[in-house]
């Protein structure tokens, strides 16, 4: 994040590549991330910052490298939900339709309908043919996409998050998230996506939680200049403070 003021080196850590995990595991995936991470600081402390899912990676980073006696000084969760039970597939789906939200209601509930029986595949093939994605577009890079997302999902509903000697802080998101057509079903599934702690409180002690607003949603913390903006120089502050 470029709008960081701190006095240390940032880095973005790149997703390595789930050819080598079958079925990947929370764990494997954050064992193979370590090993970039030692490339650039080979001993800690650590600090980390992940944004949603991502931030549950980051926890699960945290615990290997616990596990392996180093120090963990920081942890940033950018408007990070515990897993919730909502299954991957259907996640997956889910964002596919998000991204059909100008359609018109007719197309978008054949879509919709179609959604409940079909792959991610089979579901963009349709998107296809009705004229939601142009015909001269090459899908397979989308399919490998969202099934790569799919197969993450899969990895966090499996992952049981523990109790560690750590403390964060939850940045999280002041204004719900718009409530589109294919999200509308689910809404209330996940109560905990509206507290503060966003459900951390249930596997650590709310002494451990610092709560930080930051204005937008879940995407425009993010996507909005002078939110992204906010943000960071939150992150930066509440990291000096720990230095």
């Amino acid at each position: 994040m470029e709008e960081m003021d701190v006095d240390c080196a940032v880095y973005a850590l790149p997703w390595p590549p789930f050819n080598n995990f079958g079925p990947p595991t929370l764990e494997a995936i954050a064992a193979e991330t370590i090993v970039a991470i030692r490339k650039i600081q080979p001993r800690g402390p650590y600090r980390f910052a992940g944004y949603s899912s991502g931030g549950i990676l980051a926890y699960a980073i945290a615990q290997l490298l616990l596990g392996r006696d180093e120090a963990i000084s920081f942890i940033a969760l950018i408007d990070v939900t515990l897993p919730s039970e909502i299954s991957p597939i259907q996640m997956v789906r889910d964002v596919v339709l998000d991204s059909f939200e100008p359609l018109d209601d007719e197309n978008f509930e054949v879509l919709e309908q179609f959604a409940r029986q079909s792959s991610i595949a089979q579901l963009l093939e349709k998107a296809q043919q009705i004229g939601a994605i142009p015909l001269d577009r090459n899908l397979h890079n989308d399919v490998l996409m969202y099934e790569r997302t799919a197969r993450f999902h899969e990895a966090l509903q499996a992952y049981q998050v523990p109790t560690l000697p750590v403390e964060i802080h939850q940045f999280y998101a002041t204004e719900a998230l718009f409530s589109s057509r294919a999200r509308q079903a689910k809404s209330s599934l996940c109560p905990e996506a509206r507290s503060p702690m966003r459900g951390w409180d249930r596997v650590l002690s709310p002494d451990a939680i610092t709560a930080v607003p930051i204005v937008g949603d879940h995407v425009t913390m993010m996507s909005v200049l002078e939110n992204r903006k906010a943000l960071a120089r939150a992150i930066s502050t509440h990291l000096a403070r720990g230095s």
